[in-house]
């Protein structure tokens, strides 16, 4: 567990700020035969972006407006707390100030209150989703959510392609800044990671390392440690990493054009060039390695790959192209052994993962160039990590493809946020 979070099984987005995606001292859906998924309760959202899990039976769920952002307005977050299997808000925060739109985020801190940024705001909020203070970060940029270090420090920085931005630490118990904010090298499109007390920051071409010392209150680049993963290529910016203890992993082109009209990541890639994998050491930059994660052109992913670091199972996906693909990877050589491969499978990211049963949750969206994909939208899939065979499938009907994120539930269920529909499906 990091420590920085509150010790319930999904505390922050993708289960915490290494984004392993595992759901932590749960059971596995464990699904038989004769088994299937059925979804319990579900709600229509004008936008979902996040849920998370405070203490057995508490679910929140955090809102944020994506309409007015459209129109180019200044846009606003809110926080429910969730019955866990109606989906009604039982507590409701009120309109929490936010900024230019991007999906932002929250989290359970260990002192037991939510924390959200979006747009340009932070905001702590007690378990009943009362407002209990908010710092407005220094620039009028989307702020990508934050990540909380193992001493309890909130780290943050905005999304940007073009020009000089700051990683901000805030207080938690003051809500003021931690230190004075540091400028970065280089814009960052993709969300913070972290381990203990150091920060990975994948900028639009090069990944850095930050550390901040807690006592005295200082927040350093890592001058040992850092790799240009574009270099003389013509890869489009990195999304979210992932931290396994020894190895960060992420994928590139990152560039797409899904939105407006386009409903989903199929046919989204803008750079002709494959997207890739790419391994870096925690421990030396310069013990990396690049690979396509199927070589067609025109790849795009949006999010991170998943690490499995029980069966040291990698799994990447290329959306654009509807190819996901896993390895077996050896940690004493760091090679790669190709272990499966899905076709006509696009998966948009953010799985949860269940390591006793290596069951993965996640979604795929159909082709709509037939009825049948219409018709059913979005399916959630449960696959086996180790064969890439399907446990069940139930189409849920969202119209746009799921790029937030979801989470385990309580039981054998979990709740998946699409964009537009919050369902809460369950095995029976």
């Amino acid at each position: 567990m990091a420590t920085g979070y509150y010790p319930s099984p999904w505390p922050g987005e993708d289960g915490g700020p290494r984004r392993l995606q595992v759901a932590s001292g749960l059971e596995g859906l464990a699904i038989q035969a004769g088994e299937s998924l059925k979804i319990k309760a579900a709600r229509r959202l004008s936008t979902g972006n996040m849920v998370v899990l405070r203490e057995p039976g508490e679910v929140y769920l955090m809102h944020v407006d994506t309409l007015r952002g459209n129109i180019g307005m200044h846009c606003h977050a809110h926080v429910e707390k969730l019955d866990p299997e109606t989906l009604e808000p039982v507590r409701k925060s009120g309109n929490l100030p936010g900024g230019n739109w991007w999906p932002g985020g929250m989290c359970v801190h260990r002192n037991g209150d939510i924390y959200l940024t979006f747009g340009r705001w932070t905001h702590r909020l007690n378990p009943d989703c009362e407002l209990m203070a908010s710092y407005e970060l220094p620039q009028d940029l989307p702020y990508n959510s934050h990540v909380v270090l193992d001493n309890g420090f909130i780290v943050t920085k905005p999304i940007a392609s073009d020009v000089d931005t700051f990683i901000v630490v805030l207080d938690p118990q003051t809500m003021t800044q931690a230190c004075p904010h540091t400028v970065m090298p280089e814009p960052s499109i993709s969300r913070l990671s972290a381990q203990g007390d150091h920060v990975y920051v994948t900028g639009v071409r090069t990944l850095y390392r930050y550390r901040f010392d807690a006592d005295s209150r200082t927040m350093a680049l890592d001058e040992t440690w850092s790799l240009d993963y574009i270099g003389d290529t013509t890869q489009t910016y990195g999304w979210d990493p992932v931290l396994d203890g020894q190895n960060l992993w992420f994928m590139d082109n990152g560039e797409h054009r899904m939105g407006g009209l386009s409903l989903s990541m199929r046919g989204s890639g803008v750079n002709p060039t494959p997207n890739n994998l790419i391994r870096v050491s925690q421990h030396d930059a310069s013990n990396h390695s690049i690979v396509p994660v199927c070589g067609r052109a025109n790849g795009s992913v949006t999010n991170p790959p998943l690490y499995c670091p029980q069966r040291n199972i990698i799994l990447a996906y290329d959306s654009s192209n509807a190819v996901v693909r896993a390895w077996r990877h050896n940690p004493a050589t760091e090679e790669l052994a190709r272990l499966w491969t899905r076709h006509d499978f696009c998966m948009g990211g953010h799985t949860i993962y269940y390591p006793d049963t290596g069951e993965i949750v996640t979604s795929d969206y159909p082709s709509l160039k037939s009825f049948k994909g219409l018709r059913e939208g979005e399916n959630s899939v449960v696959l086996d990590i180790e064969t890439g065979l399907e446990k069940a499938r139930l189409p849920m009907g969202n119209y746009l493809q799921s790029v937030t994120f979801s989470s385990p539930g309580w039981g054998r269920d979990f709740y998946w946020l699409g964009l537009d529909r919050l369902s809460r499906i369950a095995v029976e």
